[in-house]
């Protein structure tokens, strides 16, 4: 009995397959994105502000809110994976700051696992081998 289970044991750990799960967080730029033309396709006629960024005075606020987007992240570079969430992730805010009678996003920030990173130059994106993920949160008012 000792040796069928020592046999087996043994051909469990030769056949386990060793599975690395990677979650590397990059940080890469805003504006070069926003310049892009799949931004301009895909993102609405909404401003965005990112941190500290200067706007227009405020009429109403309707406060703060979070997105987190997924995307398939297979056979693509971390950037470009990074890049198409991110564009969902501001579109979220997009539509949602329309949705609560708004006309802009400010005080954007990365919340990657719910870790604030502030920039108005940068953002986070978690990526793997298989997903990419994006995390923002925003204000969302009525300049």
């Amino acid at each position: 009995m000792k040796l069928i289970y020592s046999a087996l044991l043994v051909a469990a750990s030769l056949t386990a397959v060793s599975v690395n799960a990677r979650d590397d967080i990059g940080q890469y730029p805003i504006q070069s994105l926003l310049e892009t033309t799949k931004a301009k396709a895909a993102l609405l006629e909404i401003p965005l502000y990112f941190a500290d960024q200067a706007h227009a005075k405020e009429s109403s606020k309707f406060g703060e809110v979070i997105t987190n987007k997924k995307t398939n992240a297979f056979n693509k570079s971390d950037r470009e994976a990074c890049e198409w969430v991110m564009l969902s992730a501001l579109k979220a805010l997009q539509e949602r700051a329309l949705k609560e009678g708004m006309n802009a996003v400010v005080n954007i920030q990365s919340y990657y696992k719910k870790r604030e990173f502030v920039s108005s130059t940068e953002y986070e994106c978690g990526a793997g081998a298989l997903m990419a993920g994006v995390a923002l949160k925003g204000t969302l008012v009525k300049l």
